[in-house]
């Protein structure tokens, strides 16, 4: 796994992102072993049973194949759960072998390489606390 990592000490803002209650999305590529058919993007758009409850609704988006029989594509969810997307992913027969979360909220990784990190703006601060 890797991608965007949102970073802060400021733990009330940090409690307020991840509470699913306030239904921040987290956009995440994702290639999985096997073909995602359309009754495989219902089963996640629709919820996914988990050994701790169905998930809420996810988006699934730009799914394309590629060669090897991997399927990629972007699932967004706003909860927050352990391992939720793999869990998801493997719940429907498709074992993740490749995952990078690429937008929080309105942020996304734009032109940033692995490793490299960016402060917010007072403007991206004060808007991720109106979420």
């Amino acid at each position: 796994t890797s991608g965007l990592l949102l970073l802060t000490n400021d733990g009330g803002l940090a409690n307020h992102l991840a509470h699913p209650s306030h239904e921040v999305a987290k956009t995440y590529l994702v290639r999985v072993r096997g073909v995602l058919t359309t009754g495989v993007i219902k089963q996640l758009e629709e919820g996914v049973q988990l050994e701790d409850g169905l998930t809420a609704p996810a988006k699934v988006s730009k799914v394309r194949t590629g060669n090897g029989g991997h399927s990629w594509f972007e699932l967004t969810i706003h909860e927050g759960r352990n391992r939720q997307v793999r869990r998801m992913c493997e719940a429907v027969g498709l074992p993740v072998s490749r995952l990078m979360r690429i937008r929080y909220a309105f942020l996304s990784l734009d032109e940033l390489a692995p490793g490299q990190y960016r402060h917010l703006t007072p403007a991206e601060i004060a808007h991720l606390k109106r979420l």
